[in-house]
């Protein structure tokens, strides 16, 4: 291998009989089993049973278990085990995630002593996004809060439910779901001009969550409907019109 000594080396050869490189002529490949008809033979592998808890083959108990998470209200919550995740305190120190759900449940009164109160909060944008810059202070932030939806089997759910039921043991229900129960109740105050607008806004809720909702969204899905603000105030009225709509009919929708 040093070319300063005796030069580059050589390639092998092919071998003369087989034209291989290695030779394998001496490699016989094992004849088929006479039972299973497999090479090599799989006669003496007995598949694995299925699991007695969740019937699958192989197991996936492990990839599905629950953990039940005791509170100070004397409930429990359940969430998937997700072994994977890791959540980190306000002072920078890693915990689980039963730790920061019993953390949350003990600091959600301080914004909300009951659902009434939440749904007071989160109907409206502005109280909404204070409750969660406040709640992202304290270390909950939406991604945080939007993992603990995934671990309640809530992601297609809104941040609210997965509150309440932190919060009030309330089982979540999806955002589709939502929007179908109170369409009728937002739509009866609004004309058929801007049930159309209330739609496509309705959409991308289901579609992208409650960030959907806020005010500054209202200019993306103002271009995204109608391309120009002018179309749009023909359509609906005056800007000031358009965005009493965008924060009225979310009311109804909680």
């Amino acid at each position: 291998n040093d070319a300063e000594w005796d030069g580059e080396p050589l390639a092998p050869e092919p071998c003369g009989q087989c034209g291989q490189i290695p030779c394998n002529c001496a490699v016989e490949p094992p004849q088929p089993c006479n039972e299973c008809g497999e090479r090599p033979c799989v006669c003496e592998k007995e598949p694995p049973e299925p699991c007695d808890e969740c019937g699958q083959q192989p197991c996936t108990c492990q990839q599905k278990r629950k953990i039940k998470v005791k509170l100070a209200d004397g409930k429990e919550r359940t969430i998937q085990h997700m072994s994977a995740t890791s959540f980190w305190s306000p002072d920078g120190k890693p915990m689980s995630a039963a730790e920061f759900i019993q953390h949350l449940h003990g600091d959600l009164p301080e914004w909300f002593a009951d659902e009434d109160k939440l749904r007071e909060l989160w109907s409206l944008p502005d109280t909404r996004i204070k409750l969660l810059d406040g709640l992202e202070e304290k270390g909950y932030g939406i991604e945080q809060l939007q993992e603990i939806g995934k671990m309640i089997e809530a992601e297609k759910s809104d941040i609210y439910d997965v509150l309440a039921y932190v919060a009030f043991n309330l089982s979540p229900i999806t955002r589709s779901e939502r929007v179908d129960t109170h369409r009728a109740r937002i739509y009866g105050q609004f004309d058929y001009r801007q049930h159309e607008f209330l739609e496509f806004v309705l959409d991308h809720y289901v579609q992208r969550g409650v960030t959907e909702l806020n005010p500054d969204k209202l200019p993306q899905l103002i271009e995204l409907k109608y391309h120009t603000v002018r179309d749009a105030v023909q359509e609906l009225g005056p800007v000031a019109n358009i965005r009493n709509v965008f924060v009225g009919f979310q009311k109804s929708l909680y």
